[in-house]
């Protein structure tokens, strides 16, 4: 694109590299610290001093999670186009590097953008009810965390310390069980308000959990991975996020092997939905637990099974949300 600039953003927690490349050419280098302010007046100032308008440049980054926040609102104050690309797709496009540095990276990220520009899509911020509900989870998976760890400690030291030295270990211990206790159900009753607030997302967990299987921390997992059906249209392609699709691998005449899922995957997702396959399985009746057994009399390999019914849940729940209707079984 002609007189169009490029701009590449390598993010960190504290500063940002800009590379602004025109033609091909880079026209500017700079670091700006990592707050909106700072951003705004750089990308303003650009403006400015370069005499284009903000339809004329595309600004490019790494999503790196919670640290391109600034970048985000600041792009969106200005109605400035930002690219959230996946790190892995710039790094494995760029072919064989040596060394690394912040410089380096803007710079490999805006040729990224000046390269495949035909296939941007332009960041659009989720409802501050899902960048909630997000936050809420990932603090709540930090307590569990921490709670798992601790009520280790509770059982597995008892028997190698002086039992004195244990049981003041073990006070310690279990006010910190109880506090962590408190927060996580403080914040699974934060979660309920936000959801009840939210006439949408109310409607698309009471859709999900119609589906067998499909308990209230799969729905909600559902709903934020997919930013409330609005980032994933497509069963397929969450699935393949998930780690659920199979592909197959062949190279020539000398390389077949069966089809296998992708390790590329949101591990999250991907295990609460193997423990909703796994309740399937272990259920007395019902449609799925009825295709399980089926396919297992027939030969096939318990774990192929357990995965073809991971992607049946997210058929169904997609299923649901694109038709606005409870799930009905349907039995042979």
């Amino acid at each position: 694109m002609e007189n169009f600039y490029f701009i590449g953003v390598d993010v960190s927690k504290k500063k940002l590299d800009f590379c602004v490349l025109l033609n091909g050419t880079i026209v500017l280098e700079e670091v700006v610290n990592n707050n909106i302010p700072s951003i705004r007046r750089f990308l303003e100032t650009f403006l400015v001093d370069f005499k284009t308008s903000i339809d004329n440049l595309l600004v490019c980054a790494e999503h790196t999670g919670q640290y391109t926040f600034p970048l985000s609102i600041a792009c969106q104050s200005l109605s400035c186009g930002l690219w959230l690309e996946n790190p892995a797709q710039i790094k494995y496009s760029s072919g064989f590097s040596r060394g690394k540095n912040d410089k380096v990276d803007a710079h490999r990220i805006a040729r990224y953008a000046s390269r495949f520009s035909d296939n941007a899509r332009y960041y659009q911020r989720p409802r501050e009810e899902i960048e909630r509900l997000k936050q809420l989870r990932n603090e709540q998976d930090l307590y569990k965390s921490d709670l798992a760890k601790y009520k280790g400690q509770l059982s597995d030291q008892r028997e190698f310390m002086l039992d004195r030295v244990y049981q003041e270990k073990a006070q310690r211990l279990e006010r910190l069980i109880e506090e962590l206790e408190k927060l996580i159900k403080d914040i699974d009753l934060l979660v309920e308000t936000i959801i009840r607030s939210c006439r949408v997302l109310w409607r698309q967990r009471e859709l999900l959990l119609s589906v067998e299987g499909v308990g209230p921390s799969v729905a909600l997992c559902l709903i934020i991975e997919t930013e409330a059906f609005t980032r994933f249209d497509d069963p397929r392609k969450f699935a393949c996020h998930a780690g659920v699709a199979p592909f197959r691998y062949t190279s020539g005449s000398s390389q077949h092997s069966r089809n296998k899922v992708s390790q590329r995957a949101n591990k999250q997702i991907k295990t609460l939905l193997h423990m909703a396959a796994l309740s399937i399985t272990g259920r007395k009746s019902g449609e799925l637990k009825a295709y399980y057994e089926r396919k297992v009399k027939e030969g096939k390999n318990k774990m192929t099974v357990i995965n073809a019914i991971r992607a049946k849940l997210i058929a169904r729940m997609f299923a649901v949300i694109k038709k606005d209707q409870f799930y009905t079984p349907v039995y042979s």
